[in-house]
């Protein structure tokens, strides 16, 4: 795997974060807020509820991967852990129970989003731990402020 995963993927990788999760944070905001409050007829408030913890988590780890700081990484590492898990909890259950989950961010793996909520999270914790970056949030620098696209 180390082969395939060379400093330039693994730069592509950051930059393909720093542009998904602010938009995803934004999409499944808006997403969670027009079915929350804007959307006639929405009685079971469940899904856009989890399209609102979605995206919750998408801003925190947004947040979280741009301060290099030893606690930004736990915090990333947890938010990109729990978006794992509650992808492949919520896809799951949206094919097995489709009208207990509904169309949240999630279901079907994120299928109206590109399946992008599947896949960012496992490309996440890729770069999170890939050692030069974990590097970049452990090591005491005068710039602990760096760039996505560092690697």
């Amino acid at each position: 795997m180390r082969t395939l995963l060379t400093p330039q993927v693994i730069r592509a990788i950051g930059q393909i974060l720093a542009v998904s999760y602010p938009l995803l944070a934004l999409s499944a905001g808006a997403r969670a807020v027009y079915q929350l409050f804007f959307k006639p007829g929405v009685t079971d408030h469940f899904p856009p509820t989890l399209s609102a913890v979605a995206a919750a988590i998408y801003l925190v780890a947004t947040v979280a991967f741009v301060n290099r700081k030893p606690w930004a990484w736990w915090v990333s590492v947890g938010a990109l852990s729990f978006e794992m898990v509650g992808v492949l909890l919520v896809g799951t259950l949206s094919l097995v129970l489709p009208e207990v989950i509904g169309r949240t961010v999630w279901h079907d793996f994120g299928i109206d989003y590109g399946f992008l909520p599947l896949v960012q999270p496992l490309l996440g914790l890729v770069w999170l731990f890939w050692p030069e970056n974990r590097k970049l949030f452990f090591k005491p620098s005068e710039s602990n402020h760096s760039q996505f696209s560092h690697s």
